[in-house]
């Protein structure tokens, strides 16, 4: 559970803003949708494999 401490004179926004970034970061709702159906341990590893030379093939774009 995220727990964000609040300030003392900070803005509500602000706070609502750290809230939101870390929400995001940990990946909470992520978490919950691949939970809601069984993947094969195969096709994970395939996905992985796929994003990693996806990232690489950017970052070699990139060199160049």
């Amino acid at each position: 559970m995220l727990k964000i401490i609040v300030k003392d004179g900070e803005n509500i926004e602000r706070a609502l803003k750290r809230y939101k970034r870390k929400h995001r970061n940990i990946k909470v709702m992520q978490n919950l949708r691949d939970g809601q159906f069984f993947t094969k341990p195969s096709v994970k590893r395939r996905r992985e494999i796929q994003k990693a030379a996806y990232i690489q093939n950017l970052r070699d774009q990139e060199d160049i």
